[in-house]
């Protein structure tokens, strides 16, 4: 689960996604901060829209995502397997309701070493990311407002070196069965497919790229370890 980004400036937001929107957002993400995202705007276009990060359920009678059962959920990550089917997303996705969401690095944790290590990741080429995800648009029960959301959407990654490093590993099940997860980066011939294409056309998208595209280490510099060599 990706629970931490950071959007890139307004320059390259500018530079990538078009023109920036006039609402505020956080450039360092975290769950339900308000964070920009590209969906489809007419039959050619795009626009940057700025929403809570961490879709809310339909229904729902409060932006902080709750079950059903009335429960506080965790929204901002969508398991590429399930979402198909899930009371959250399953609309967005059979809407054809996707989005691009600008990232000038993200964060996993690393805890080859025992402990919690933020591990970040850039694009060896220095432009931002662009994560695949799904947004939504829920209107407020007491006051009218209309409040735009996203996820991320993830995808397992344990047979992919450097990402099946990332998460705590799960001791319930066998090391090649951890269900590590990633994040879906789009490269920019693809971000209209995404955007307009048909669910078939979506779902081929859904790969990780080549390793060579990205740059990682620990966050802080003073916690940078080295990954164990099998896995580079």
């Amino acid at each position: 689960m990706c629970t931490y980004y950071e959007v890139p400036g307004r320059e390259q937001l500018v530079l990538h996604f078009g023109d920036v929107p006039e609402e505020e957002w956080r450039d360092k993400m975290s769950p339900l901060y308000r964070g920009p995202f590209l969906r489809a705007k007419g039959e050619a276009g795009r626009e940057l829209v700025v929403g809570q990060w961490g879709m809310i359920p339909p229904n729902s009678k409060t932006h902080i995502p709750t079950g059903k059962d009335g429960k506080r959920l965790s929204t901002v990550n969508a398991r590429r397997e399930g979402m198909a089917k899930s009371w959250t997303y399953s609309g967005p996705w059979r809407k054809g309701q996707r989005c691009i969401i600008p990232a000038q690095l993200y964060v996993e944790p690393y805890w080859g070493t025992g402990k919690h290590i933020p591990w970040q990741f850039e694009r060896a080429d220095g432009e931002p990311w662009g994560l695949a995800g799904l947004w939504s648009e829920w209107t407020d029960p007491a006051t009218g407002e209309v409040l735009p959301s996203y996820t991320m959407i993830t995808q397992n990654c344990d047979d992919v070196p450097v990402l099946n490093l990332m998460h705590r590993p799960d001791p319930k099940r066998a090391p090649d069965m951890q269900d590590k997860r990633t994040v879906v980066p789009l490269e920019k011939g693809d971000w209209d497919t995404w955007l307009r294409g048909t669910i078939e056309q979506a779902e081929a998208l859904v790969k990780v790229p080549p390793l060579q595209l990205f740059v990682h280490r620990a966050k802080d510099p003073a916690q940078q370890v080295e990954l164990p060599v099998e896995s580079v």
